[in-house]
C-alpha cells in the first residue's frame, strides 16, 4: 500500500474556530478550503505553475529534490498588497539547517498573483488569522513547492520537525504523483503528544497555530522505480510583527 497512516482528522467548517482553539491545528478538505477562500470552484488552472519551478539552490544537504518560488504580501482588512520581491529569511532557532541566510528564490508568476482566486485565498487566510489571534496587519509569505524523487528520495522538510516563527501556517496539498511517504506529523510544542496522517486530497489544507504546534513531513519515494514522481504544495505563512529578517532587511 502507498500509505498506511491514518487519514487526516478532518474538521467541519463550522467547527474550525473551536478546533483551532482547542488543538492549535485543523485539517480542512477541499470543500472547506473553498468556503474559507470564498471560491465557487477549485483553481485548476494553477497546476501549470507547479510545472515551471526553478531549483532550490540553497539546500545544504546537497539535494536536488526541491523546486520553489516565493512571494510576500501585506493584508490590511480587505486590502491585499504584493510587496517588492525580497529574500526569505528565518532565524536558526526555527530552522537549524537553513536559518540565518538570505535565500533569494524566484518570484511568483504574475499570472498567479493577479488571479482573483489568489487574492480570495490570502484574504480568507488573513480573516482566519484575525479570528484566532485578533485583528492585525498581516505579513504573508507564499511558497510554491515541488518535491520530487530526482535523488531517489525527496525531503519536504529537510530541517526536521520545526516551527516557522509566525502566527499561522497553511499547508495546501496540491497534488501527489507516483509517490509513497509524505506523511504529515503534528506535535504539541509543550509535550510529546502528536498525530500522524497523510494528506491526499488536492486542495485539502493543514492549518497550524505556529506557537502551539511543531510540524514536519516525512520523505517521499517513487512508487514505480525511475518513473517521475513528486509532491506539490502551497505553503502560506502569516505573521503580525512584520516579515522575518536580519536588521538590514527589515522594513522601516
Amino acid at each position: 500500500m502507498p500509505n498506511t497512516t491514518p487519514p487526516p482528522p478532518l474538521t467541519a467548517w463550522c467547527d474550525l474556530p473551536a478546533q483551532m482553539a482547542a488543538a492549535g491545528f485543523a485539517v480542512l478538505d477541499a470543500d472547506a478550503t473553498c468556503r474559507m477562500a470564498g471560491w465557487t470552484e477549485l483553481p485548476v488552472a494553477w497546476y501549470a505553475f507547479w510545472r515551471d519551478l526553478p531549483p532550490d539552490r540553497y539546500l545544504r544537504d546537497g539535494g536536488r529534490y526541491r523546486r520553489r518560488r516565493h512571494g510576500c504580501f501585506t493584508i490590511d482588512g480587505a486590502q491585499l498588497r504584493l510587496m517588492p520581491h525580497r529574500a526569505h529569511w528565518q532565524p536558526v532557532e526555527y530552522n537549524a539547517l537553513h536559518g540565518g541566510i538570505e535565500r533569494w528564490f524566484e518570484p511568483l508568476p504574475d499570472a498567479l498573483t493577479a488571479d482573483p482566486h489568489w487574492a480570495q485565498l490570502l484574504l480568507g487566510l488573513a480573516a482566519l488569522a484575525s479570528a484566532c489571534h485578533g485583528a492585525a496587519r498581516w505579513y504573508a509569505e507564499a511558497h510554491v513547492f515541488r518535491i520530487d524523487t530526482t535523488d531517489g528520495i525527496g525531503r519536504p522538510t529537510p530541517e526536521g520537525a520545526h516551527r516557522d516563527g509566525v502566527d499561522l501556517v497553511a499547508v495546501f496539498l496540491v497534488s501527489r504523483q507516483g509517490i509513497k511517504g509524505g506523511e504529515t506529523r503534528v506535535f504539541d510544542a509543550r509535550g510529546p503528544q502528536g498525530l500522524r496522517f497523510t494528506l491526499t486530497q488536492p486542495w485539502s489544507v493543514l492549518l497550524l497555530d505556529d506557537a502551539r504546534v511543531i510540524h514536519e513531513s516525512t520523505p517521499i519515494q517513487p512508487l514505480h522505480g525511475a518513473e517521475p514522481a513528486h509532491r506539490d504544495t502551497l505553503v502560506v505563512t502569516l505573521r503580525r510583527d512584520g516579515f522575518q529578517g536580519p536588521q538590514a532587511m527589515l522594513d522601516p
